[in-house]
């Protein structure tokens, strides 16, 4: 009975994840976290592109989802972030789940997020924790005006 709790948490997870970033079929994705796996086989069963940073074969800057899930550290959301950006498009949007026992270090997220170009969008909270999202538009000017 455990497992059927834990399944529908996850299924949350990927339902508030589909409608914060806005990921249709037609959207590439990419996932990393401890729980990128999970992450992934979910949203391949429910028809999304999707790849994890260790498996893209597509050219890095072409994808306009990332999602970063698992129950992860601060500095482990952080380094998946520094994984997860170089496949990001210059107008990309991405979900964090920050789990419930780091949901006080947000604000350290929320400015790593900005420092790389994003801007906080929404939170929702869910079982497994607080689902932040974030999108970037026109990153690539920003970098060239730099």
């Amino acid at each position: 009975m455990a497992q059927l709790h834990s399944v529908s948490e996850r299924e949350q997870v990927v339902d508030t994840m589909i409608g914060l970033t806005r990921l249709t079929i037609l959207d590439r994705a990419i996932v990393a976290g401890s729980g990128s796996m999970d992450l992934y086989l979910a949203l391949r069963k429910r028809g999304f592109l999707v790849a994890t940073t260790a498996t893209s074969r597509i050219a890095k800057g072409q994808h306009s989802v990332g999602l970063i899930a698992g129950q992860n550290s601060l500095q482990a959301i952080e380094t998946a972030l520094g994984e997860l950006s170089p496949f990001l498009g210059t107008s990309s949007t991405v979900a964090v789940l920050i789990d419930s026992r780091e949901i006080g270090a947000g604000l350290r997220i929320r400015a790593k997020l900005e420092q790389m170009g994003f801007r906080i969008e929404a939170g929702v909270r869910c079982q497994e924790g607080f689902v932040l999202s974030a999108i970037r538009h026109g990153f690539g000017q920003m970098e060239k005006a730099a």
